[in-house]
């Protein structure tokens, strides 16, 4: 099927030829078919790199009105929005902040391109131009069985579709178990493809052997044991570590002309396989050795914190490490340079594989397994399907090649989860506790619900309605409902003999206005009320009553530095709202307090540099910690004004920031 064929204005057809787009990939075509160009709500589920996008645009362009693209990630959608920006005649806008405002600005633009969350708190603020809204496209709907953001998900396009039945819903998917079940819910047609428009084939390695699926089997020299374990004590003539093969498989992908993806478990992981790859001079081997020291110097003037220099010198070999520690602009040169074939390899914890678009020759998946709570367990099939389809770039590789990292022990699991396994269904996690807290009470705060029985009505059109009947949601909302009364968040008002109604209370109200959790409002007011008490509440008062939320991430605390911020809280114990001996879970306290101590460093003039060789936290975990800041103290003065409270720190932190 040919674009010129499609129902496009002239100069789409350009556009997209202009890009290469002159034939469509048969899961385009088959979108097409199902009437994705035509108004019809349609559901693609489709590898990776197999031209979901297009699907999407396609989608967007045809509709009679206005439409709006979801992403799951703030990075994915600057991205999405550049592409449809580029689109002939298109007025595209991007929504990704600003939680407690509508986005009237958006009303008339012809694709707003927006996280999940922004979309549902400019709903729960009166936002109008969701209604004039034509099409709505959902890039990652898989997505729905994420445990925060798969409740928002699938609300935000309930209530979509539920004040305007006829929008159109086109819904990206990965390849998952269950895609005809969200075809089902959202009434759509299922185009459902392994088809991929690079071959890609996944094996294992064992030492230097790789065996893939295709039957297909490759050697490489690997050393007999990693580097250091001789040196310290180990045997120089055991098995090779995973770190040595992996280094051998991405020299080998180099060495072939093309660039790799290593993906690790953990942020130190990442660094110390890049350092360790630098090694191997593969800016040398690829013949970008002039372009990725480019790339360095730019990764160096974005700061001076060793984080940077450390990413600056292994750019300079060629190589980089990825992960959220990372200041969006060390990730954004990295990702370029990548594009641009400037640098040889990436080593990335697993969010780079559902975040942008840096597909590679040859990914490696060195591990599998990642610590959860309290013992390491595998990771979803479906996690490292995402990983693996990173493999093939169309147009520029002649195939594509996923490598995980095993030994004889694992072989068989290996193939047997990964290689052959299918990926797991997509279930809702609308019945957790916290998240359905949340939804109940902007069903509430909005006025779409009065009562038990419509609460229900307003979740009837969800994925788990739609899965387990919404039944059986009603014991869950009536305990949630419960737990909001005695929050302080909804009040009971009679309207009878037996009847009452549900209202939100002016807390209630402005935490749902605000975007914030039901538990961030409460202790937030608890904690605005005792620092009106004190004699002389402080910024870091402040601080640690908004660190010490739902909302706001912890930051890691390491054994050596306990003891230390013990000692801080002990000291400062007259300016936090919280006595020792209250915390329920201490630890996660003191993690509280350690970030609100670096946030009023900060205020107080603390370079970045300083912060992050002071508490052991990467430079993008500062800005994500400034950011949440700002949002919760604007949280905070407006539930200061709603409870008549006066805490001048409030405002003065948040100047500061």
């Amino acid at each position: 099927m040919r674009v010129r064929d499609l129902p496009l204005p002239e100069q789409f057809v350009a556009h997209f030829a202009d890009r290469g787009i002159r034939e469509l990939y048969p899961p385009q075509a088959a979108a097409v078919d199902a009437g994705v160009c035509a108004g019809e709500n349609v559901v693609a589920a489709v590898p990776t790199a197999s031209g979901k996008t297009l699907i999407a645009e396609l989608a967007l362009v045809t509709a009679d009105g206005p439409g709006l693209y979801v992403c799951p990630l703030r990075a994915l959608a600057r991205e999405k929005y550049e592409a449809f920006a580029a689109l002939p005649g298109v007025d595209a806008a991007i929504a990704t902040g600003d939680f407690d405002a509508t986005g009237e600005a958006l009303a008339g633009t012809d694709v707003v391109v927006a996280t999940s969350e922004k979309v549902d708190s400019a709903i729960r603020n009166g936002a109008s131009w969701v209604d004039d809204l034509a099409c709505v496209a959902v890039d990652e709907v898989h997505l729905l069985g994420a445990e925060r953001r798969g409740p928002t998900l699938e609300v935000t396009l309930a209530t979509l579709r539920r004040r305007n039945p006829e929008l159109q819903v086109v819904a990206l998917s990965a390849t998952v178990d269950n895609p005809e079940a969200i075809a089902e819910w959202l009434d759509a047609a299922l185009v459902e493809s392994e088809w991929r428009p690079v071959d890609l084939r996944t094996g294992v390695a064992v030492g230097g052997n790789v065996t893939f699926d295709d039957g297909t089997t490759t050697a490489m020299a690997v050393p007999n044991a990693a580097v250091g374990e001789a040196e310290a004590g180990g045997a120089d003539d055991g098995p090779p570590g995973d770190t040595e093969v992996t280094a051998a498989l991405v020299a080998d992908g180099v060495d072939q002309g093309g660039q790799c993806l290593a993906f690790v478990r953990s942020r130190t992981e990442a660094v110390a396989l890049a350092e360790r790859l630098a090694d191997d001079r593969l800016a040398e081997r690829l013949g970008t050795e002039s372009a990725a020291t480019a790339a360095a110097d730019e990764v160096a003037d974005v700061d001076g914190t060793a984080t940077g220099q450390r990413l600056a010198d292994c750019l300079r070999a060629g190589v980089a490490f990825h992960h959220a520690g990372l200041r969006a602009g060390h990730r954004a040169v990295v990702e370029e340079a990548f594009r641009a074939r400037e640098i040889a390899c990436i080593c990335a914890t697993p969010t780079l594989a559902a975040g942008v678009n840096v597909p590679a020759r040859r990914v490696v998946v060195r591990d599998q397994k990642r610590y959860a709570g309290s013992a390491m367990e595998w990771l979803p099939t479906l996690e490292v399907h995402q990983m693996c389809g990173r493999a093939g770039r169309p147009g520029l590789d002649p195939y594509g090649e996923a490598v995980l990292v095993g030994d004889e022990d694992t072989r068989a699991e290996l193939v047997a989860r990964y290689v052959e396994g299918e990926p797991e269904a997509v279930e809702s996690k609308l019945t957790d506790p916290a998240s359905l807290r949340t939804h109940v009470l902007s069903a509430i705060a909005t006025g779409f619900a009065e009562s038990e029985a419509e609460i229900l009505d307003v979740f009837e059109g969800t994925f788990y309605a739609r899965e387990a009947g919404a039944g059986g949601l009603a014991d869950a909302v009536a305990v949630a409902v419960d737990d909001l009364v005695a929050a302080g968040l909804v009040r009971r008002e009679t309207g009878g003999v037996e009847t009452y109604r549900l209202a939100a209370t002016p807390v209630g109200s402005t935490a749902s206005k605000q975007y914030v959790r039901p538990e961030t409002a409460e202790r937030i007011v608890s904690g605005l009320r005792t620092a009106a008490g004190m004699r002389n509440p402080t910024t870091l008062t402040v601080f640690e009553v908004v660190c010490d939320t739902p909302d706001m991430q912890d930051t890691y605390l390491g054994n050596a530095e306990r003891a230390e911020i013990y000692r801080f809280a002990r000291a400062n114990a007259g300016a936090l709202t919280t006595a020792m001996d209250e915390p329920d879970d201490f630890e996660e306290w003191l993690e509280s307090v350690k970030t609100a101590r670096i946030l009023d460093e900060w205020i107080g003039g603390a370079t970045v540099e300083e912060l992050v060789a002071s508490y052991r936290i990467g430079p993008g975990d500062l800005d994500s910690r400034v950011e949440r800041a700002e949002w919760l103290l604007s949280a905070a003065e407006a539930l200061a004004e709603t409870i008549s409270v006066r805490v001048p720190a409030v405002a003065r932190a948040r100047s500061r920031l």
